[in-house]
């Protein structure tokens, strides 16, 4: 896809209020309707706030929030390191003017004023594979648990220090790089965070993927073509794409293009250099055989348009993007007893939908209708390099145990909050994987640039 933005049509803004009038006549309000806590999550949500100091494991202070927020960081996280793909988006985005907040670059990142927490959970990844093993209940727990993070001030300086440090400041705003964690998790954190009364808005990459297809719907619609949504099991079973593209669409009074899910089960495990995985197949290997399984099921359903675009529904997909061009290719001039079967069914020239992108966009919308954007330098001077933080979970492992817990993670049941099976430290290259570093390095040279050595 290209860098078209919803708000390029829009020629004069003369105010913060027109931005999002525009923006929500178009797309919608990025804000769901209010929902009940879960049986599951509400133990949670009164723990989260049961330390005075935020000290004890997945708490965070609220009186952190009795004050202006504009200065402080803003949080995005994911099961791993694909989340990284959001943040570089956001990073790197140049999409509007940042004096008078209208939609144009000025040749200065959107972002220069602001300060970044992630957090990669990386011991619990992969998120897709919670309800593949019947446990949404924990999934959601885990989830929840990344924002209490993020919200507060608590975590390990090492693996094994002998206590945490409150030294990570809390967060203005939450994105959820990580679709599993949006599908399963969005409701639950906005419906928290209202709990909290704290002011808090969260973005997540589900709604601003599906908005990136309707801005593809005149093309989509010209050359009558069905959209490919590649993603976890986790999140295709929830089926939120189908969903959110649908209410996009219906807002919009548009009829919704034909959808067609694959869930990949190990794909981001491979990616992350998971050695459980990463031993016994490769990226090229998932995806020849997930494609061509997708394909093969659209034509025995009688699917006939051609598959136009791709939407990359999991944030690691991105960072092997080329590779799923190139296998969507091969496929195509695929060619058994004379005939190509895939021919028809896969477009010549087939676009990516990347969320990222249109995620850092509606975070500097709502950051900008909130009022909370970072304050500029004074007198117009060149803004101060700010350090962003990186976090990761780790599990707490005896000795040769990484086997058993490997086995033992997707099993586990919700709600024994004085447990703590896994610690959060800062993100250093020696604690990742050669391929999570050198996909980091050679594809996301904004977070490389920061990343901590």
């Amino acid at each position: 896809m290209g860098s078209s933005d919803l708000g390029t049509g829009v020629r004069r803004v003369p105010s913060l209020w027109c931005i999002g009038a525009c923006w929500m006549a178009v797309a919608g309000t990025a804000r769901s309707a209010e929902e009940p806590l879960s049986s599951v999550v509400e133990p949670l949500v009164r723990h989260a706030t049961s330390s005075p100091d935020g000290s004890a494991a997945a708490t965070f202070v609220p009186g952190d929030f009795g004050r202006p927020t504009n200065e402080l960081p803003i949080g995005v996280f994911d099961s791993g390191i694909g989340g990284l793909t959001v943040l570089e988006a956001i990073l790197s985005l140049d999409a509007f003017d940042n004096r008078t907040l209208r939609p144009g670059a000025d040749g200065r990142p959107d972002f220069e004023n602001e300060r970044f927490v992630y957090f990669g959970d990386q011991a619990n990844m992969p998120y897709g594979n919670y309800p593949r093993e019947g446990n949404e209940a924990y999934l959601k727990e885990l989830i929840l648990k990344d924002a209490v993070f993020l919200l507060g001030r608590r975590c390990w300086p090492t693996a094994d220090a002998a206590s945490p440090v409150l030294d990570k400041p809390p967060v203005k705003a939450i994105v959820i790089g990580c679709n599993t964690a949006t599908a399963y998790g969005l409701a639950e954190i906005r419906a928290a965070i209202r709990a909290w009364g704290i002011p808090v808005f969260v973005v997540g990459v589900v709604e601003a993927g599906a908005r990136g297809v309707l801005e593809s719907a005149r093309d989509l619609v010209a050359r009558d073509e069905a959209i490919a949504v590649l993603a976890t099991v986790g999140t295709c079973n929830s089926m939120a794409y189908p969903k959110a593209i649908g209410s996009a669409f219906g807002r919009a009074g548009r009829r919704a293009p034909k959808v067609v899910q694959h869930g990949f089960a190990d794909l981001a495990a491979v990616i992350e250099g998971d050695p459980a995985v990463a031993a016994t197949t490769s990226v090229e290997r998932v995806l020849a055989v997930g494609l061509r399984g997708m394909m093969d099921d659209y034509r025995r359903s009688g699917g006939s348009r051609p598959v136009g675009s791709v939407v990359l529904g999991c944030t690691h997909f991105p960072l092997v993007r080329e590779e799923i061009l190139a296998e969507l290719g091969r496929l195509r001039r695929h060619e058994a007893d004379g005939i190509r079967p895939f021919e028809p069914l896969i477009a010549e020239q087939v676009d990516v939908i990347d969320p990222a992108g249109l995620t850092a966009r509606e975070l500097f919308r709502t950051l900008a209708l909130e009022r909370l954007r970072a304050p500029a330098s004074p007198g117009g001077a060149a803004p101060e390099k700010k350090e962003n933080l990186f976090f990761m979970s780790v599990p707490c492992l005896q000795a040769g145990d990484d086997g058993a817990w490997a086995r033992a993670k997707f099993g586990r049941s919700p709600g024994r909050l004085d447990v703590e099976d896994t610690r959060v430290v800062p993100m250093t290259v020696g604690l990742l994987p050669e391929p999570s570093l050198n996909l980091i390095r050679t594809r996301l040279p904004q977070v490389w640039s920061s990343l901590g050595r």
